[in-house]
C-alpha cells in the first residue's frame, strides 16, 4: 500500500489520460458510432436529449476503463468490448438525466441540463430508454456473467440514489454512511466497467476481484475529489457550477467533516445552511471559510489518496503492458485533477 501510495505521488505531475486514450482511441471510435446508433428513434425527442448530454463533451472514462480492462487482460479481437464499453456509458448517461431531475440542476458540464430545456419528465423517460438500450447491448454480447456484473451495478446506482435522497440535508449524515453512497452511486459503476474486461477475456475470479478493486477504488477516489473540486476548483473542472453541492443541500464529505469539527455555533450555521435551504452566497462564503479553517479538503484530498493507491495497487498486479500502464495513468489523473 504504501509503495502503491509511493507510486501514484511520484508520478502524478502528469495526470492525464492520454495514455487511456491512445490504447482504447481504435475500440472508441466503434463505441461512439455504436452509442450514435443506439441512441437513434422514430421518437424525435429521444435522440435530441440523448444526444445534447453524450455531445456534451464529457471524458467518456468509464467505458475507457471497459476497454483497457480488457486489453489488459488479453482479449482478442471481438466486438463483446465495444457493446460492454457503449452499454457502460449508457447507464452512465442515464444516471446523469435522473440526478439532474433529483438535484434540481440547472448546467452539467457547462451546458444547460436536459430538464431546463425539455423538462423533468422528458429527461426521466429518456434516461429509461437509455437504460433498456444498454441493456439490449448486453444481452447481444452473450455473457451470463458481465449482464449479471452490470445489471447488478445498474440495482446498486439505483439504491444508492434513493439511499442519497433519504439522507439528504441531514447533518447527522455520518462520514461512512457517506462513503457508503458513494460505493453505490458513484463507484459501483467504475467497478463493473473494469470488471467486464476479464470476463470476456476469460479469466477467472481473481482478476476479476482485482479490477472490481480497481474499479471501486477509483470511482470513490473521483467522487472525493468532484467533492473537493464543488468548494475549491473551477467550474470547467467539475463540469458545473462551483458551490452547487451547498447550493442544493448535497451534503458531502468536505461538509460532514466540518461539521464535526466545529462547535455549537458551527453546527448551527450548517444546519441552517443545509437543512433549512439558507444558502445564498454569503452563506457559501462562510462554508468555504469554515472548511479552510478545519482543513477539510485536505482532509478529502487524502482520503481521495489512500483510495487511489488502492486502485494503484490492485491494477499492478497485471503483466506489463500499455493497458496496463494506461489504468494506471487514470488513477494519477483523478487525483491530480486537484491543483
Amino acid at each position: 500500500m504504501v509503495v502503491a501510495a509511493n507510486r501514484v505521488e511520484r508520478t502524478e505531475a502528469r495526470g492525464t489520460i492520454d495514455t487511456i486514450l491512445a490504447v482504447t482511441e481504435r475500440d472508441m471510435a466503434r463505441v461512439n458510432e455504436l452509442i450514435l446508433s443506439m441512441a437513434g428513434s422514430r421518437v424525435e425527442l429521444i435522440p435530441e436529449i440523448a444526444n445534447h448530454l453524450i455531445s456534451s463533451g464529457g471524458k467518456r472514462l468509464r467505458p475507457m476503463l471497459t476497454i483497457a480492462s480488457a486489453l489488459a487482460h488479453g482479449y482478442g479481437e471481438g466486438d463483446a468490448q465495444v457493446k460492454l464499453a457503449a452499454s457502460v456509458e449508457f447507464m452512465h448517461t442515464a444516471t446523469l438525466l435522473h440526478d439532474d431531475v433529483v438535484d434540481e440542476s440547472d448546467l452539467r458540464r457547462g451546458k444547460s441540463t436536459a430538464r431546463t430545456i425539455w423538462g423533468n419528465q422528458a429527461s426521466v423517460l429518456v434516461g429509461d430508454y437509455l437504460l433498456g438500450q444498454a441493456f439490449k447491448m448486453m444481452v447481444d454480447v452473450g455473457s451470463l456473467t458481465a449482464l449479471s456484473i452490470l445489471s447488478d451495478a445498474s440495482a446498486i446506482i439505483a439504491e444508492g440514489e434513493v439511499w442519497q435522497l433519504a439522507a439528504a440535508k441531514r447533518m447527522t449524515t455520518s462520514e461512512a454512511d457517506y462513503l457508503a453512497v458513494v460505493d453505490a452511486k458513484t463507484a459501483a459503476l467504475f467497478a463493473a466497467a473494469a470488471e467486464v474486461g476479464p470476463v470476456i477475456a476469460g479469466k477467472g475470479e481473481a482478476e476479476r476481484a482485482a479490477m472490481r478493486s480497481y474499479g471501486r477504488s477509483l470511482g470513490i477516489s473521483f467522487q472525493l475529489i468532484d467533492d473537493v473540486l464543488d468548494y475549491g476548483g473551477i467550474a470547467a473542472d467539475l463540469g458545473k457550477n462551483t458551490g452547487d453541492d451547498f447550493r442544493e443541500g448535497k451534503i458531502t464529505l468536505p461538509v460532514i467533516l466540518a461539521y464535526q469539527a466545529g462547535d455549537e455555533e458551527e453546527k448551527a450555521f450548517w444546519r441552517a445552511a443545509m437543512e433549512e435551504g439558507e444558502n445564498g452566497d454569503e452563506a457559501l462564503a462562510r462554508a468555504r471559510s469554515l472548511i479552510e479553517r478545519h482543513a477539510t479538503l485536505e482532509a478529502t484530498i487524502e482520503r481521495a489518496r489512500d483510495y487511489g493507491a488502492q486502485a494503484f495497487e490492485a491494477a499492478s498486479s497485471l503483466p506489463a503492458s500499455p493497458a496496463r500502464d494506461a489504468l494506471l495513468d487514470v488513477v494519477e489523473f483523478c487525483i491530480s485533477r486537484i491543483r
